[in-house]
């Protein structure tokens, strides 16, 4: 570590404390910052453990690039493995082997044991099926010997999970949660979104689509760097809360967005741990609701609903303070309909997510006109938060016509698999706010609106139905 730097793990909360006397939802946006960790990666940095799992599965034959890109990836990841880490690498069928070393354990990183790892990689042949749950349970093996390390596992495939039921990979993905991260990849157009974004939810991880060979390419070698910055191993949110409150959810929106609130470890009735996985220098967005109940607090009184508190796993990372939420009910309008931007611009993220996801369903299964209305209302949210990734990808999916915050647009004639399943994965993924974004509910006017799926009532101008994720009506 860097001399006088001085590890730092803090956390700040940002809401709009104001109730009306008749609203029982009350939302923050956690923001957590490592800082002062960047001394102590390099050479010297934390301990670490790596796992490459390759799909070796037979239809990485087809074509013969695929895998020809999967080997060079493989060594790319091994090239940026940092001196002193211990790795290994598998192959992935409907059964897992180990590659290099092949002794049940893992090897130090060394240009010779780097050199020796690259010539077995270059060896792999595809044959078999596809089950990645054996894939994560010989890793989980590999780095059990090394538990004070920060562990981690990259995954790349190109197929459906079919040699193994679901009940069985969710019994290996409780097995291995908190035990190791886990980054993964889809090549091709054959595999399952909803499975590796399944897989990363509970390992704490990314995944991404992969449209080409020389994207895999770049992408590992990206992603090994980004592992070896991983200093440490686990930062956890405590959250307690008050006697008048419940929790409703928990949940990552900055950078990539994943529920966490069936994952979190109950301590008591009122309290909840949500583990985060490993950090390097960085800084992660979450958003809280809670349920809340007035009972006899008057007006204008500040109420305590809940504490969040930071569990560091590093002895020498200096702790901020714990972050509180408030409430305060009140009879100003003013005061009360104003959302906070952070709030509301993450709100239509998780909206953006949901329609991109929605269209990919829809187009799936062959209703190109609901695709359309999906992707439209995307477009239009994507416009709204400045979201210039997922413009990107839905741009390879439809024209937009006049401007893309009407969210009008037309699929276009032809779409490619690799495109469907990059707009899926896209949906996960958000932004910041932009700068001096204000929302005030009041300005909105008109009616409340109704949800015609399921039939809960929104305020006027609402978008998306919360309960059942159904769009209402136009984009406001």
């Amino acid at each position: 570590m860097t001399s006088g730097t001085q590890p730092r793990i803090t956390l700040a909360v940002e809401q709009n404390e104001y109730l009306s006397p008749g609203d029982t939802e009350m939302h923050a946006v956690l923001t957590v910052t490592a800082a002062g960790l960047g001394g102590m990666a390099g050479p010297d940095g934390a301990d670490a453990a790596e796992v490459i799992a390759v799909d070796c599965s037979s239809s990485m034959l087809y074509p013969p690039t695929k895998i020809a890109s999967a080997r060079e990836a493989a060594a790319a990841a091994i090239d940026a493995l940092r001196d002193g880490v211990h790795f290994a690498v598998v192959a992935g069928t409907d059964t897992a082997r180990e590659v290099y070393p092949k002794d049940g354990r893992l090897i130090v990183a060394t240009s010779e044991s780097r050199a020796m790892a690259k010539q077995a990689v270059r060896r792999l042949r595809p044959d078999g099926g596809t089950a990645i749950g054996t894939w994560l349970r010989l890793a989980d093996r590999l780095l059990a010997a090394h538990p004070s390390a920060i562990r981690h596992v990259m995954l790349l495939t190109d197929g459906r999970d079919e040699h193994e039921t679901r009940q069985e990979l969710d019994a290996v993905l409780a097995d291995c949660e908190g035990r190791f991260t886990c980054d993964a990849r889809g090549i091709g157009a054959d595999w399952s979104p909803e499975e590796l974004l399944r897989i990363v939810s509970v390992l704490h991880g990314s995944a991404d689509a992969v449209r080409a060979g020389d994207e895999l390419v770049a992408d590992f070698a990206g992603m090994m760097r980004t592992a070896m910055d991983k200093v440490v191993p686990d930062i956890r949110i405590r959250v307690r809360i008050g006697r008048s409150a419940r929790l409703r959810f928990v949940r990552q929106v900055l950078p990539t967005q994943a529920d966490l609130t069936e994952h979190g470890t109950r301590v008591d009735q009122r309290t909840t741990v949500f583990s985060t996985g490993a950090w390097g220098e960085e800084s992660r967005d979450f958003h809280v609701c809670l349920d809340v109940s007035r009972d006899d607090a008057p007006l204008n009184e500040e109420v305590q609903v809940a504490r969040a508190d930071l569990e560091v796993d590093h002895p020498g990372a200096d702790r901020g303070g714990p972050g509180v939420i408030r409430v305060r009910w009140t009879a100003d309008l003013k005061l009360s309909s104003v959302i906070h931007p952070l709030v509301a611009h993450y709100s239509r993220q998780t909206e953006l997510g949901a329609a991109m996801m929605a269209g990919y369903d829809a187009y799936d299964v062959g209703d190109a006109r609901r695709a359309e209305e999906q992707w439209g209302l995307a477009v239009a949210l994507a416009s709204a938060t400045g979201n210039a990734e997922a413009l990107r990808r839905l741009g390879r999916l439809v024209d937009v016509v006049g401007e893309p915050a009407a969210g009008v647009v037309r699929v276009k004639p032809s779409l490619s698999p690799e495109d469907l399943l990059s707009s899926a994965m896209g949906s996960v993924k958000s932004n910041r706010v932009p700068p001096g974004e204000v929302v005030e509910v009041a300005e909105v006017e008109g009616p409340d609106v109704v949800c015609p799926n399921c039939g809960l009532v929104w305020p006027p101008g609402w978008v998306y139905c919360e309960g059942c994720r159904h769009r209402i009506g136009a984009p406001s």
